[in-house]
């Protein structure tokens, strides 16, 4: 099975190779049909602490890093 990628901004780097990823993404509301932003924060692995606050990267799912950690950067994103 394929693993998720998802593109987002680095909101936080304070935890040692960590750091917080926000992800939006847009939906369109049932009912008004207007669209909307919806947004969630994953902590990502960053083995070389080398990304900082607001820089875009893309992220990827992988095995269970520790409790909440299970998504790891890949790249910085251009852009």
């Amino acid at each position: 099975m394929p693993r998720r990628m998802m593109q987002g901004t680095v909101v936080s780097d304070k935890a040692d190779k960590t750091v917080i990823v926000k992800v939006e993404r847009r939906i369109v509301h049932p009912v008004y049909k207007k669209i909307i932003r919806r947004s969630k924060r994953f902590a990502a692995h960053d083995a070389e602490n080398k990304h900082k606050t607001g820089d875009l990267v893309r992220i990827r799912e992988c095995a269970p890093i520790s409790k909440r950690k299970t998504w790891e950067v890949v790249e910085a994103a251009a852009g």
